[in-house]
């Protein structure tokens, strides 16, 4: 989970806990040597490798050899690369519009410390997106075609959004004491909360992190999704979170919330099960950047405004992007 944002250069944060030997952690300098390792292997040219951002995630765009390289940013995340392998295959099999691996490479493909993805640029370098950007109303047709698919064999993981929150809370980054008692008492409770919810939409294959920041208009037209990383099999109800927080919390366009609830025929934020799934939703865009905090001087301060309203119970302070 991130927000999609311009690369930063790197910046010295807040002083923290040691690093374990051999922890790599995610500065442009160490995914930059990392992408020329991951190129070399996959034999692509990684001549004037463009860093696209580097907050959850480190992404790079390979000109010259219109690929993406998708670095995962958390040593305690990458259990969950080997499951995006098995899930863009599997929407690949059923030609689902999704971005797609890069053929004839491995996947997933380690180097300089880090685990990386490598997937075919949709938008190559000199091209331009044949259409609008893409808009909620897509979103709600991508997530009824996706809610649809009988789910893969073998299975995926039952959606369980707090797992994710618990393993950055173990790899976090220059975390102070009181913050991080704060954040492990409201996953606890959360966690209770969810054990309430009675659910009113089937359980699907989810997404996971449905926001129109996670579509892609392609060169060709199409409209794609990708990441993949919070992909499961859960409550379709939580696919129509994202764009509802994003207007409470970013300040977007409430019109976009209304075309989603319209196209997908579902209202959740009318529904009594919504105050727990945005409090969770909420919760995971604060803590996404947790392994990364002390790299990052303005993903740390933006942090500490994330933090800060939740700990004061303020839900109308907004928020911006991670930079």
């Amino acid at each position: 989970m991130g927000d999609d944002s311009p690369a930063r250069q790197d910046s010295p944060g807040p002083p923290g806990r040691p690093d374990p030997p051999g922890r790599v952690r995610l500065t442009a300098a160490a995914t930059r040597r990392a992408v020329a390792e991951i190129a070399a292997r996959a034999d692509l040219d990684d001549a004037g490798a463009v860093l696209v951002k580097r907050t959850v995630n480190a992404v790079y765009r390979l000109p010259r050899a219109g690929a993406i390289v998708r670095i995962t940013g958390s040593a305690a995340m990458t259990h969950r690369v080997a499951k995006v392998v098995r899930v863009a295959g599997w929407l690949a099999d059923r030609r689902a519009p999704a971005v797609r691996l890069m053929p004839g490479v491995p996947a997933p493909i380690a180097a300089g410390g880090f685990v990386a993805t490598i997937w075919v640029d949709a938008t190559p370098t000199g091209t331009s997106p044949a259409g609008p950007a893409p808009r909620t109303g897509d979103l709600a047709v991508l997530l009824h075609a996706l809610h649809a698919l009988d789910p893969p064999r073998p299975p995926l993981p039952r959606w369980d959004p707090l797992d994710d929150v618990r393993r950055r809370l173990s790899d976090a980054q220059a975390l102070p004491d009181a913050d991080r008692r704060f954040l492990e008492r409201m996953t606890d409770h959360l966690a209770a909360a969810l054990g309430t919810i009675r659910y009113a939409l089937p359980t699907v294959v989810v997404h996971g992190d449905a926001h129109l920041g996670n579509l892609i208009r392609a060169a060709d037209g199409r409209i794609l999704m990708c990441d993949f990383d919070a992909t499961s099999v859960g409550p379709a109800e939580w696919d129509l979170v994202p764009v509802a927080v994003g207007r409470a919390r970013f300040g977007h366009d409430p019109q976009a919330h209304r075309d989603l609830a319209r196209e997908y025929g579902f209202d959740v934020t009318a529904w009594e099960g919504f105050t727990v799934l945005r409090a969770v939703r909420e919760l995971k865009l604060v803590t996404s950047v947790l392994p990364v905090l002390a790299s990052n001087a303005s993903v740390a301060a933006q942090f500490r405004t994330r933090i800060d309203s939740l700990r004061h119970r303020d839900g109308d302070a907004r928020w911006s992007p991670y930079r």
